[in-house]
């Protein structure tokens, strides 16, 4: 047990706590979230938070985005390489606002902001995220 406090500890993951009784879709979300980390074949704790989400999400026909608010609204504290990059998208977002505009983070999200700062995460990284282009079907032709 000792080993295992010492993986997460060294990588900056706080695993969320069970909810209020009364929230039987966030009781199911996050059994089948603490089931699945366990049983992930990876030491690194970015990768099994990562994959347990992921798996989440699939089992229960949620997106990744959903899964992952849940889970830290419920407490989870992770590195960003440790969520998918459609709740990173959401996050980067809704950190952007303040918290009275329509769109704002919640308070797991703001705390989550804190955890990022606290570790040194790029404070710039909703900025640096990239845009797809579009590109015209006949620009990659090549005539000869």
């Amino acid at each position: 047990m000792l080993e295992i406090d010492k993986t997460l500890k060294s990588a900056n993951v706080i695993l969320p706590l069970p909810p209020e009784k009364g929230q039987m879709q966030d009781m199911d979300v996050y059994i089948r979230f603490m089931r699945h980390l366990r049983c992930v074949p990876n030491s690194r704790a970015t990768i099994k938070v990562l994959s347990a989400i992921q798996f989440t999400a699939d089992f229960l026909d949620c997106s990744d985005a959903h899964i992952g608010k849940l889970l830290v609204d419920l407490g989870l504290r992770a590195p960003r390489m440790a969520f998918p990059a459609e709740f990173l998208s959401y996050a980067d977002a809704a950190l952007i606002r303040t918290g009275w505009v329509v769109g704002g983070p919640s308070a797991g999200l703001t705390a989550l902001k804190a955890h990022w700062d606290e570790m040194g995460e790029d404070k710039f990284a909703a900025f640096r995220s990239t845009h797809s282009l579009a590109v015209s079907p006949f620009a990659s032709r090549v005539t000869a």
